[in-house]
């Protein structure tokens, strides 16, 4: 349907233009993740952004009721819980102030419209510490600004024309007002994603639109070989149960409704027990053998949305070597015991991980590069920690944003998140742990005064090639970065470690430790071996098989 003859927008179109939008996103995944400011393979803001989105398009889908602001609402509530990188947070607080600027109206006019997109915009730059303009934030602001010439007589294919060409221009500007986008040649990839999705919307507007399934954008579910569990095998591992449990007011007080009467009942029944409230929704995972057990219980309170029930044993027989790998990082059994200090770290690669666990950490969140939790992801860690504080080491710039939204939103502790940038700033501190301060704000001070010196670099395979100040990077060869900054490239992995450690600083540093990736070789290690006995033989050498992915070196100078 062509509605650009409209004047107003109501519950119904609001729903179509997300959807469309959302579409227009999907089918643009790559090239937004093709806007990297480096040529390293962690770009991932086009999948953060769908993602975020995937999860908002899931929560208004079960929103019954077409009014415009129920609808806006749902959307809102579904996008802060899946927000996942800086992009996606950013996002979901855009779509969180639009909601709130739509008050409860059942339709609004244009000039209104642009009221609640000038609260989102509020909203999103109240959320960031430190806005950088030449971003998604810059893109979203000038676009709000730009639409004050809406007026009562204003049609949708007027506003959503207009709204385009502004949107364009100021994302074609952004490499003006960003350095690091200028010297490569990209425009902002968040403001690009924005793009795509307005892109998408006003092909609704105009009855253009492609209806198109909202899924995931990542991984699939394997097919499995049904012959691996025969009338003859055992059933060991029992049923994986998950359910999305609607609350009914007709069997339990909604609003007062405790999910722990379900943690509480489970855990008698099985193991990696979440519960996890939103709102009238309860999403349920259980380990168990007897699965109708549980659903019969929990009926009892609501009725079910979605249950999926799989037989683990199955999976265990076609995916041995990955279970056995996952077992390590299973969600507790049950939430744990009440305590006074926990802490979080978010890692990836098996040897990290293992080293995070033996220095302490209570929980550790998969996640890095091209994996970013979501603020749902930190919010069922913060609960199965259960303290009084939780202390969230991030360990990465583009994870940060969705920690700070979880802890901001989580009520049952008091979170801190430690502002770390780098898997060694974590690191270090960790290998500092202590926990016999008077208060939480003193271990606080504690592990960032403690991860104050640290230095950490990375070396990796340039995915594109790169010309940035002095820096001339072919494709296919190695770079070597800190803290988002170009140090050093060169066909040799190796040339690069030691060209990074130079320029760090290792001369000063006492002890160096490297961490090896999942792909590196025999002959790798014995390379960087012998660099460090040649170079630095005074310097402390430490060395961790990481199995990390993108990044085949990790080097922490302290």
């Amino acid at each position: 349907m062509n509605y650009s003859d409209y004047k107003y927008i109501d519950g119904s179109m609001f729903e179509g233009f997300i959807r469309s939008g959302v579409s227009g996103l999907k089918r643009n995944i790559q090239t937004v993740n093709d806007l990297n400011v480096f040529p390293i393979p962690d770009g991932d803001t086009g999948d953060n952004m769908y993602l975020t989105l995937e999860g908002g398009i899931r929560e208004m889908e079960r929103e019954r009721s077409h009014i415009l602001w129920k609808k806006a609402g749902a959307l809102a509530r579904g996008m802060l819980l899946a927000a996942r990188g800086n992009s996606g947070v950013i996002l979901s607080q855009i779509f969180y102030g639009i909601s709130t600027g739509l008050g409860e109206k059942e339709k609004v006019t244009l000039p209104e419209l642009t009221q609640a997109f000038h609260s989102g915009v509020n909203r999103a730059y109240e959320t960031v510490m430190s806005p950088v303009e030449g971003t998604i934030l810059t893109v979203a602001r000038e676009s709000a600004q730009m639409m004050g010439f809406a007026d009562e007589e204003t049609t949708l294919g007027e506003y959503a024309s207009h709204l385009l060409n502004v949107m364009r221009d100021s994302l074609e500007n952004t490499p003006e007002l960003l350095d690091v986008l200028k010297e490569a040649g990209v425009v902002d990839s968040g403001g690009a994603g924005l793009l795509m999705i307005v892109e998408g919307a006003a092909a609704a507007v105009r009855g253009e639109s492609e209806a198109e399934d909202i899924q995931p954008a990542i991984s699939g579910t394997p097919k499995l070989d049904l012959g691996l569990f025969t009338e003859d095998s055992v059933l060991e591992f029992g049923y994986c149960t998950e359910f999305l449990l609607r609350l009914m007011r007709s069997k339990v007080d909604v609003e007062r409704f405790d999910e722990n009467v379900i943690i509480e009942y489970l855990s008698t029944l099985g193991d990696s027990i979440v519960a996890f409230k939103d709102g009238s929704i309860v999403k349920v995972h259980v380990h168990t053998m007897t699965p109708s057990k549980a659903l019969e219980f929990c009926q009892q309170f609501g009725e079910f949305l979605t249950v999926k029930i799989e037989n683990m044993m199955l999976q265990h027989n076609n995916h041995v070597e990955q279970l056995e790998a996952k077992k390590k990082d299973m969600i507790p059994t049950v939430k744990k015991s009440r305590c006074r200090y926990a802490t979080c770290v978010v890692a990836s690669g098996e040897g990290i991980k293992a080293v995070f666990r033996e220095l302490g950490a209570d929980e550790i969140l998969e996640g890095g590069q091209t994996k970013n939790p979501s603020t749902q992801d930190f919010l069922e860690c913060f609960d199965r920690l259960n303290a009084d504080a939780i202390f969230v080491f991030p360990n990465n710039s583009n994870i940060f944003l969705a920690a700070q939204q979880a802890a901001g939103m989580y009520t049952d502790s008091e979170v801190y998140v430690i502002p770390s940038r780098s898997l060694g700033q974590a690191y270090t501190a960790m290998s500092m742990l202590d926990i016999s301060f008077d208060t939480a704000e003193e271990v606080r001070d504690s592990f960032i005064t403690n991860m104050e010196y640290v230095a950490t670099g990375m070396v990796c395979k340039a995915s594109r090639e790169y010309r940035g100040g002095e820096l001339s990077v072919s494709e296919e060869e190695y770079v070597g970065l800190t803290d988002r900054q170009m140090l050093s490239s060169s066909p040799d992995k190796v040339t690069v470690l030691k060209e990074l450690c130079v320029k760090m600083g290792i001369a000063e540093r006492e002890i160096a430790t490297v961490i090896f990736g999942e792909d590196a070789s025999e002959e790798d290690k014995e390379g960087v071996r012998m660099l460090f006995r040649e170079l630095w033989p005074d310097k402390e050498f430490y060395e961790i098989d990481g199995q990390q992915e993108v990044y085949d070196l990790i080097v922490i100078l302290e």
